[in-house]
């Protein structure tokens, strides 16, 4: 890693009618706070299929990160969950902002079943539970735009030498109807966030934590 390393860190806009969205409410929040050792980039995703990933390469192609986080939303979910694995699959429940919804295509055409995300998840996920939030591995990213943008951005990362990944949040408060999901207050995502990163900049972190699953 350089000695000033450079972190790309994302969200995605508003989708499904939402006035925002809380991944890049708290990419924007921790970038306002930022005083990390790396040089720490942010940008907005738009909720597409193609467009997200294409945004996501032109980002790489520009900045040349060593780290690129990538942050999404996952209403039902009441933990931070780093995500291990994409898979090559779009199977869209609602239409994209574009208007697309694709069922049962590939993300990338004749690409692998499924990439690893290449950051420390397991060390990532210890580090945000020693900050005080709950976390947990996550499995599976989904087979919307989270996991299509996920499976574009470790695919473009083959073979490079900059790390990639994926983190999924709660919904936040405001994002509710009723106290119908769980949620986690924006501050707290802040600070997951904050953990997640500060375990990335360190060179071969592992963590040999149990984060596997009987189902």
């Amino acid at each position: 890693m350089s000695a000033r390393p450079v972190i790309l860190l994302t969200g995605f806009e508003p989708f499904g009618g939402a006035a925002s969205n809380p991944s890049w409410d708290a990419v924007q929040r921790l970038a306002a706070d930022w005083s990390g050792s790396a040089k720490l980039h942010t940008a907005k995703l738009p909720t597409s299929f193609v467009t997200s990933g294409e945004r996501l390469d032109a980002l790489i192609d520009l900045l040349k990160p060593d780290i690129v986080l990538c942050v999404g939303v996952a209403q039902g979910r009441a933990a931070v969950t780093p995500e291990l694995v994409a898979i090559n699959r779009i199977d869209a429940r609602i239409p994209d902002n574009a208007g697309s919804q694709p069922r049962d295509a590939a993300v990338v055409p004749a690409g692998p079943d499924g990439l690893f995300a290449t950051l420390p998840v397991k060390a990532m996920v210890a580090a945000m539970r020693t900050a005080g939030v709950p976390a947990s591995l996550s499995y599976s990213a989904g087979t919307f735009v989270c996991n299509s943008t996920f499976y574009a951005l470790m695919h473009m990362l083959t073979d490079s030498q900059t790390r990639g990944g994926f983190i999924h949040i709660p919904a936040t408060p405001a994002q509710t109807v009723n106290g119908d999901c769980p949620t986690m207050a924006l501050d707290q995502i802040v600070v997951a966030l904050k953990a997640a990163l500060d375990v990335c900049l360190i060179d071969n972190a592992h963590a040999n934590i149990e984060a596997g699953t009987i189902a």
